[in-house]
């Protein structure tokens, strides 16, 4: 007669859905920084070497656990290539590259609702800022990279919120172009501009 299992669940086809679900729940009500593999683990009863050998690192896990159709480390990440003056032109059109695609945009809606959620706000602060966000701006050499990759949030999610969640006109319907021409400088300005003390 065999005898039931005990102890933590093997890898099964249904480990990683429950890893996720207990990443983001450890993720959305205690942050990033709160959060540990460990914990992860064992709230979704599993090894935590069965999380490293799924998701990798932690910032690995939370971008999974937020099911972004792309890594935006990836898609910004040519944002450090050239001249700190050009980087806003540069961000913005990544930012557009992904955005107005017709394929993903569906999903990053989704996402950008979650974040939105007040309930939801470490996500934001505690997870995306530091994990894909403020790197971009240390990698830059900027100044003050978290003051000032915060701002570059900000602007961004007004801009999210405006053009693609609430579709406001004339916002909704400018062009890529458009789009870097208006907001370029002032997101050029948050991250090499002089800033009040």
């Amino acid at each position: 007669m065999t005898r039931p299992s005990r102890g933590r669940r093997p890898g099964a086809p249904d480990t990683r859905a429950a890893v996720l679900a207990a990443a983001r729940a450890a993720f959305a009500a205690k942050g990033f920084g709160g959060t540990t593999i460990r914990a992860v683990a064992s709230d979704a009863g599993v090894d935590p070497a069965l999380v490293h050998h799924y998701f990798g690192t932690k910032d690995d896990l939370f971008l999974a656990a937020m099911e972004l159709p792309v890594d935006p480390r990836e898609v910004i990440g040519g944002v450090i290539a050239g001249p700190v003056e050009e980087a806003a032109e540069r961000f913005l059109r990544a930012f557009l590259s992904v955005w107005d695609d017709a394929d993903v945009q569906p999903a990053l809606l989704a996402v950008a609702r979650g974040v939105m959620d007040p309930s939801a706000h470490r996500l934001l602060s505690e997870g995306f800022l530091p994990v894909v966000v403020q790197p971009v701006g240390a990698a830059l050499g900027i100044d003050r990279p978290e003051h000032r990759m915060a701002l570059v949030a900000s602007q961004v999610m007004g801009l999210i919120l405006v053009r693609y969640v609430m579709r406001v006109e004339p916002v909704a319907s400018l062009t890529g172009e458009q789009v870097v021409a208006t907001y370029a400088p002032t997101i050029q300005r948050y991250l090499t501009g002089d800033l009040p003390p």
